[in-house]
Order: C-alpha cells, then sequence, then structure tokens
C-alpha cells in the first residue's frame, strides 16, 4: 500500500474513533474562514451566525459590527479588525463544539476532510465512498495477508511464533478499530449546526 493510503486510512479510523473528524473548522482553508471573509466584505454577519450556538449571536454580531466600523479606515486597521473578528467567531464555533480554541491554523486541510468537503460541493458521496472503502478495504486485506502467511510457519521456531503474534495482533486490532469507529462514530462534534445547538441545550 502507498504511504498516502496508509495515512489515509489511519486518519480516518483515528478520526471516527475520537467521533469526529479533524478541527479544520480552525484553519485558514477550512470552512468557517472562507465564509466569515466574505461576510465582512459584503458586510453582512447573516450567513455566519450559523456556525455559532444561538446563545453566542450576540457576541458574533457585536464583533462583527466593531470590525466593519474600523476595516475601511486603513489596510492595518482592515487586518487588525478581520484578525479580531475571525478569532471570535472561531472560539464561539469551537466553544459550541465543545472543543478549545487554539488558534487559527494555517495548515493544509487532512485529505479525509477535503474528500467530504468535496463530496458535498460535487452533490455526491459516490466518489468518496469507493475511495474510503477501497482504502479500508486494502489495508485490511494486507494486514490480514500478512498474519495469514506468518501463521503458516508460526510453528518453525520461536522468532516466527513472535511474528505471526505480532501480525495477528496489527491485524486484529486494526479490523476491531475499524469496527470500533464505526459503531461509536455517533459523536455531535461535527454534526450539522441544528444538532448540535439542540444537544448543548439539552
Amino acid at each position: 500500500m502507498r504511504k498516502t493510503s496508509i495515512i489515509f486510512v489511519y486518519a480516518l479510523v483515528a478520526a471516527l474513533a475520537a467521533g469526529s473528524v479533524f478541527a479544520h473548522c480552525d484553519t485558514a482553508n477550512g470552512p468557517v474562514i472562507p465564509e466569515a471573509k466574505a461576510a465582512l466584505a459584503a458586510g453582512d454577519a447573516t450567513p455566519i451566525l450559523k456556525w455559532v450556538m444561538p446563545a453566542d449571536e450576540e457576541a458574533v454580531k457585536t464583533a462583527f459590527a466593531k470590525a466593519v466600523a474600523v476595516r475601511t479606515q486603513s489596510p492595518e486597521a482592515q487586518e487588525l479588525a478581520d484578525q479580531y473578528f475571525l478569532e471570535t467567531l472561531v472560539r464561539l464555533h469551537r466553544a459550541g463544539e465543545g472543543a478549545p480554541y487554539t488558534g487559527i491554523k494555517d495548515e493544509p486541510v487532512e485529505p479525509i476532510v477535503a474528500l467530504a468537503d468535496g463530496a458535498l460541493a460535487a452533490g455526491s458521496a459516490d466518489e468518496m465512498i469507493g475511495k474510503i472503502t477501497g482504502h479500508v478495504g486494502q489495508a485490511v486485506r494486507e494486514k490480514f495477508d500478512r498474519a495469514l502467511q506468518a501463521r503458516k510457519h508460526k510453528d518453525d521456531s520461536v522468532e516466527a511464533g513472535r511474528e505471526y503474534v505480532a501480525a495477528y495482533v496489527a491485524y486484529v486490532h486494526f479490523v476491531e478499530g475499524v469496527h470500533a469507529a464505526v459503531m461509536s462514530a455517533g459523536s455531535h462534534a461535527h454534526a450539522p449546526a441544528t444538532a448540535i445547538h439542540e444537544a448543548h441545550a439539552e
């Protein structure tokens, strides 16, 4: 399996096991920041209110109004005002997810997240599902084949037996991890905004 495929699979399993996808909403290339910048340019905060809980709407509107009021004074003022608002928005969004705010990250979006966003943009999940199942299936098959081959020689020597045990553990733990991740993927950490708000309101 290619290195990128291995990374893809483990990133996917880790994300599912954690009950949420990578926290890309606090990255410059995530879905929040570009939409917030467009809102600032248009002078309308309405499109970005969906990213926060109802209780935080007024705080977002206030921060937005302050930013809009001063961002036209100079390029420097615009940069500072925009940064102030973006940090406020992302901080409140992360709080609504029950996650800490650790700053806005200037890093690429993880491949699995880009794939998920791309599927939404394309209006179809077929390609994404095909890639995910293909990557996971290939990873399982490779670990299975390695364990199967090692099993044939497990009684040849103690060393061969240990090689089998290592391959067996890696194989079974991976399959268990995939199963557990899928079964526990009901977390609302990155559910639709309404679901997040309802869950936190309970």
